[in-house]
């Protein structure tokens, strides 16, 4: 049973230990109309919605805790207003993250545009010059990297602990679909990014430049990067966080790219990781989209994932009806979740052990639209 809540002053807090396209697209017309989306949701997206309620958000934590869940966590309008912690979670335990940790790199890309090492519709040819004479990946843009829409193979393999050189493997990965024709699930992508910012920073190491353009200025360090034989780091997964440390990542978006005073990227490429592509409308940079509700079919996204890609069907689906359209998600296996809605100017942190869980009836519940 949940502990009632504990108010000081206008700040509720509980804490608890225990218990597939074939036509071709003008896809710059359509990422312009996406990021003018991404801005109308966010507009007509706060009438519907207010104040969260820390009693909807014990609702909510109790469902999550029965799921084995060990932490949650709510801040609104810069504040936290709701924390529970179960099944051995506490405030100061770092949690695998899983593939949470992709997000994080994709703000790191963000900010090697800012910096001027690329733009995001720039050719990986231009740096991985080995792809040059192939026809298809000859035409891949870091965008489509970042949007695993680039065509090649996701290689789950990428993640094992044994691998010694796991950009080389990368880049040498096949391509299975047309650039920009299929939304392809897997670590194979940002390793290849990975290649590509070694690459750009030359004799810099591209942990260094995620530590002091993002990690640091948002208190995170320490972090485990996971890397292989010859120290190229693992961005599609591997790091430990807090629940209060992730939610640092959801204030970063909420402050549009400002992070308690420190501006780490601008609010108008911030919003470039929230336009979809035409393969998946439901994922933009790193970051999974609600925008199809509240019209979308609800499914699983971890689900969806462990279909094969051909099979898997992402027009029309969501995340929740009853959540905001401008709603993103960070999001981690076995149910790893900060949901970020910048119409409520709220975020909310889930951790816990692989379970049957629910996203939509967790964020029914949280936001007070449902039992």
């Amino acid at each position: 049973m949940l502990a009632n809540p504990l108010h000081v002053g206008e700040r509720f807090v509980v804490l608890k230990t225990g218990a597939d396209y074939k036509c071709q697209v003008d896809f710059q017309t359509i990422r312009a109309l996406a990021l003018v989306a991404v801005s109308f949701l966010v507009a007509t997206s706060t009438t519907a919605f207010g104040q969260l309620r820390p009693a909807d958000c014990a609702r909510a934590a109790k469902y999550s805790e029965s799921k084995r869940g060990i932490s949650m966590l709510v801040m609104q309008n810069g504040r936290t207003i709701f924390e529970h912690y179960a099944n051995r979670g506490s405030p100061g335990k770092r949690w695998p993250i899983f593939s949470g940790t992709k997000s994080f790199w994709g703000i790191a890309a963000l900010a090697g545009v800012r910096d001027g090492l690329f733009k995001l519709d720039d050719l990986v040819s231009d740096t991985i010059s080995e792809w040059k004479s192939d026809s298809r990946k000859s035409r891949i843009t870091i965008r489509q990297l970042l949007s695993q829409t680039d065509g090649i193979e996701g290689a789950s393999r990428l993640q094992r602990a044994s691998m010694r050189d796991r950009n080389a493997m990368a880049i040498r990965l096949p391509t299975v679909a047309e650039p920009g024709s299929a939304f392809i699930y897997g670590p194979s992508h940002l390793q290849i990014f990975s290649e590509l910012l070694r690459r750009k920073l030359q004799d810099r190491a591209i942990t260094a430049y995620v530590e002091s353009r993002v990690l640091n200025r948002l208190g995170l360090r320490h972090l485990n990067y996971k890397k292989d034989a010859r120290g190229n780091p693992l961005l599609a997964t591997g790091f430990e966080l807090t629940a209060r440390e992730w939610a640092r990542l959801g204030e970063l978006v909420l402050g549009q790219g400002n992070y308690h005073g420190r501006r780490i990227v601008s609010a108008d490429l911030l919003r470039e990781v929230f336009a979809s592509s035409p393969a998946n409308p439901s994922y933009g940079l790193t970051f999974w989209l609600n925008r199809q509700a509240p019209n979308g079919q609800e499914d699983d996204m971890e689900r969806m994932l462990d279909l094969q890609w051909q099979s898997a069907q992402w027009t029309g689906i969501c995340i929740s009806k009853d959540a905001p359209a401008d709603m993103v998600v960070a999001l981690g296996s076995g149910y790893q979740r900060l949901f970020i809605i910048p119409s409520m100017n709220a975020l909310i942190v889930r951790q816990g052990s692989n379970a049957r869980f629910s996203d939509a009836h967790f964020l029914r519940l949280a936001l007070g639209r449902g039992d």
